[in-house]
């Protein structure tokens, strides 16, 4: 199925189901952001990379507009939505400011394997103890999903960019877990690094090595 959505371009990534808070200050966005709200339908945020518009991204919900300041800027609440991929650009709409886009909507499983998804969680918090951060998702662990945590896991713009085009969540899942595999390791080595530069000028309760 294709369909004309209006875009909004920016240099994230937005996964579906993610909330997400913006500041909106461009006239454009402000006229978008106005008629997305009052017809309740959903606007495109496809990813910027390297001052490039990419084909991929999600559809976003506008849940509430938290804030209107007096010069007409808003602070809004969002919600992703479906996966697109732009099959054309269009860059002047009649009486818009904005841009649109034709775009397609590829189908997105989302049936992961719970004993990986366990897994990965464990990972992500062992990160985040390396990093010394905390993460309340304010849902049961049980129910946390690939997209959840991708945000978490510290990948870069680019990985975000190719997480956001594998379209079944046991391909997130192997993503993230090689990711961790990958990860994990440095931050353990720099953790025993520390370890023993912090041990260095310690008195040592060491026990002598007997010569046979």
């Amino acid at each position: 199925m294709t369909n004309f959505i209006p875009i909004f371009p920016l240099s994230i990534v937005v996964f579906p189901e993610e909330r997400l808070n913006l500041h909106i200050f461009e006239p454009r966005y402000k006229q978008l952001i106005q008629e997305s709200a009052t017809s309740k339908k959903p606007f495109g945020i496809p990813v910027v990379m390297d001052d490039k518009l990419q084909e991929w991204g999600s559809l976003v919900y506008v849940e509430e507009i938290a804030t209107v300041y007096e010069n007409g800027e808003m602070d809004i609440k969002t919600r992703g939505g479906d996966l697109f991929r732009i099959l054309e650009v269009i860059k002047e709409i009649p009486e818009k400011l904005y841009s649109g886009a034709i775009v397609n909507y590829p189908e997105n499983d989302r049936k992961g394997n719970p004993r990986v998804m366990q897994l990965l969680v464990q990972q992500m918090r062992a990160l985040h103890n390396y990093l010394q951060v905390k993460k309340d998702f304010k849902k049961q662990e049980n129910l946390l999903t690939a997209y959840d945590i991708a945000h978490h896991s510290g990948l870069t713009i680019y990985e975000e960019y190719e997480f956001l085009q594998l379209t079944r969540e046991r391909q997130r899942q192997e993503y993230l877990k090689r990711h961790f595999e990958k990860t994990l390791p440095v931050f353990e080595q720099m953790n025993q690094l520390k370890q023993r530069i912090q041990m260095n000028g310690h008195f040592k309760n060491l026990s002598g090595f007997d010569i046979k």
